[in-house]
């Protein structure tokens, strides 16, 4: 992993946010992006993966 990027979102009563991170693939090398959205308390887990 290499670079993390965290974004937050307000929809209406809910607080969300956009985290992405960048992956790098074991068999070729490259680097892919991961993105998702989620409650900001399970931004750290998402990372840790």
């Amino acid at each position: 992993m290499a670079k993390k990027s965290v974004a937050s979102l307000q929809t209406g009563s809910k607080r969300l946010t956009k985290a992405v991170k960048m992956v790098k693939s074991s068999k070729t090398g490259a680097y892919s992006f991961v993105e998702s959205v989620m409650d900001p308390s399970k931004v750290n887990d998402f990372f840790s993966k």
